[in-house]
């Protein structure tokens, strides 16, 4: 069973910086696809950052490309996502995600992730 646990969230000013956190547990990296997804209040939940297993292959929304910047370290089956130049519209609950997908189908967009963390809220000021 994959079990997924998200901290680092928080409340920052606009044009702050929060990293986020992802422990994961229970998988095999191989073939893996891990996401961040976000959720504001009213909002359906939208794809933030992916990155698959072999740690190269990244993609990103719109929205954040420039800003985030995921990464993993398999040493301590963790996932990263760095957020930078906070805006007031990045408050949300951000949740880590992850499945088994070949690398074409991973993504932030990817709607089929099987495992989901509980979530972090961030909230950004201005």
């Amino acid at each position: 069973q994959v079990h997924l646990v998200e901290s680092g969230g928080g409340s920052v000013q606009a044009g702050g910086s929060l990293r986020l956190s992802c422990a994961a547990s229970g998988y095999t990296e191989s073939g893996t696809c891990m996401g961040w997804l976000r959720q504001a209040p009213g909002n359906d939940r939208d794809g933030v950052a992916s990155i698959y297993s072999d740690g190269v292959t990244t993609a990103y929304a719109g929205s954040v490309k420039g800003r985030f910047t995921i990464s993993q370290d398999n040493a301590k089956n963790t996932v990263y996502l760095q957020m930078n130049s906070l805006e007031p519209e990045d408050t949300a609950m951000y949740y880590c995600a992850a499945n088994y997908v070949p690398p074409a189908l991973c993504g932030p967009h990817y709607s089929g992730f099987r495992y989901w963390g509980q979530g972090t809220q961030v909230t950004v000021s201005s």
